[in-house]
């Protein structure tokens, strides 16, 4: 037999070991999530709900974060230990907790080591208590929050989505927005199964009933008689975006906050989560998760300015076009945003520079910005043209966003990418608020040119259930806890 053979052979051997592996850690996954509210991933990707093929590519995808693949024999006994264990309510992380045990025990068991990583939430599982979600319009923003939070339900519980309120467009509504939500011609078909009860004006998702209201107005809804109370409710249709437009959510019964998908205008706070989610208070009732933009650029501008300081910076964004723009050449109130979405690119303004200052003050005066739409429907990138304190050399800068990508508290907002052959359709569906392309980076003396690729659909949706679930007090607890950004 050639040395070809044997390593063909040794390969398949190998796979079908490493097959039977997660295979076993198949019912530990499930058990912990059924029993203990228990969320495991690797390195970030999640482990709930996944196959034995994808358990395999996750302790590959290892390869980013400890440049090299992980072995199931290192995670496969820290689940079954993990099942042993009086846990509460988490999201672990196995990969980072077997790693740094293979790393260092310190003379400690695997038990042992883990009953003092995990000591926050030793104890007995914990009950979340569900938070009423409303969503006010139904767009593309809207649906993928709905996709979005009917899976975050099932796999952490906590903020539970029960009615979307729009306006009727007659017969046959209900059907149509059921099919717009199980379609999608950017983001694919829906991760299960949607039925109508047209009687009850309710859609049925992954077997959450979903109240559709048609109303004209937020003030003559009274949500407590569906049952609604304390509700959440996430206004997308960004009609409103003035302290009282917002305040007209909170007349109606039932509604405790308002959290609008769009820059806010005045005093409402702008949230960028993972950047200052830490100034909302209980008695902060109206809040905006500002732009997808301002989320695509506020953490990679704050780590850039807390590590080397920005003196002042242009941002031009490459953006896809939206549903305000035109098909065909027409009438609008805009700028020549009356003109084809899809055969033009259109210059035109946007707040988002200045925006950033509502999340970051220390940048206030010291961006502007400008923005290009093109003929694509979804992922736009941000150009930053920043003039720094200090000078930097490129490969230093990648290396550092690289490990914040990796390590960091920021890691689900900002994420790095390094490969000759990506293009926007690649990061369609992630759930990072932006992803830095290394291989784009430019640096000279104190000049330093980041591209920034971002979702500005599904990436910015994510950022907004964080701030939903921060305010809902339901956001689930991350162990190991991961480093701040200025410490890597």
């Amino acid at each position: 037999m050639t040395d070809n053979a044997h390593t063909k052979r040794d390969l398949h051997s190998d796979w079908n070991e490493r097959l039977g592996l997660a295979q076993e850690m198949l019912p530990l996954i499930s058990r912990l999530h059924r029993d203990k509210n228990v969320v495991t991933s690797i390195f970030g990707r999640l482990l709930v709900n996944v196959t034995d093929i994808e358990i395999i590519k996750s302790h590959r995808y290892a390869r980013r974060v400890v440049e090299k693949e992980l072995p199931l024999e290192q995670t496969l006994p820290v689940l079954r230990e993990l099942v042993e264990m009086n846990l509460g309510t988490a999201s672990i992380d196995i990969g980072s907790l077997a790693s740094r045990y293979s790393k260092d025990s310190e003379g400690l068991t695997l038990r042992e080591y883990l009953e003092r990583e995990l000591a926050d939430v030793i104890g007995g599982t914990e009950q979340v208590e569900p938070r009423d979600i409303v969503l006010y319009g139904f767009g593309r923003i809207g649906r993928l929050l709905a996709r979005i939070l009917v899976a975050r339900e099932a796999t952490y519980g906590g903020a539970r989505l029960r009615a979307v309120v729009v306006r009727s467009k007659g017969e046959g509504d209900l059907v149509k927005r059921a099919s717009l939500l199980r379609r999608d011609s950017i983001h694919g078909a829906f991760d299960g199964t949607i039925t109508t009860d047209e009687e009850n004006n309710t859609i049925w998702a992954n077997g959450t009933p979903i109240k559709i209201i048609y109303a004209n107005n937020p003030a003559e809804i009274d949500y407590t008689s569906y049952g609604i109370n304390d509700a959440i409710v996430v206004d997308n249709t960004g009609v409103w975006r003035d302290r009282d437009g917002l305040a007209q959510h909170l007349e109606s019964k039932g509604v405790s906050k308002v959290l609008l998908t769009a820059p806010g205008k005045g005093d409402i706070k702008n949230i960028v989560y993972g950047i200052n989610h830490g100034a909302i208070t209980e008695d902060d009732r109206i809040l905006s998760a500002a732009s997808c933009t301002t989320n695509g650029i506020t953490p990679v501008l704050k780590v850039i300015n807390d590590r080397y300081g920005v003196e002042h910076g242009h941002v031009e964004t490459v953006h896809s076009f939206t549903n305000d723009q035109n098909l065909i050449d027409n009438f609008h109130k805009g700028d020549r945003r009356g003109r084809a979405a899809g055969l033009n690119m259109v210059l035109t303004a946007t707040g988002a520079a200045k925006a950033v200052a509502k999340a970051l003050p220390e940048f206030a005066g010291k961006l502007t910005g400008n923005a290009i739409r093109v003929p694509t429907p979804d992922v736009s990138m941000a150009v930053l043209n920043l003039t720094l304190d200090k000078e930097v050399e490129a490969d230093e800068v990648n290396n550092f966003l690289r490990r914040v990508s990796l390590h960091s508290s920021l890691r689900q907002q900002i994420d790095f990418i390094k490969s000759p052959e990506v293009v926007s359709t690649d990061f369609v569906g992630t759930t990072h608020a932006g992803i830095v392309d290394g291989l784009a980076t430019i640096a000279n003396g104190k000049h330093l040119v980041l591209y920034v690729w971002y979702d500005n659909e599904f990436g910015y949706s994510n950022q907004v259930i964080r701030i939903v679930e921060e305010i809902a007090g339901v956001r689930p607890r991350v162990l190991p806890q991961r480093a701040a950004a200025q410490d890597l």
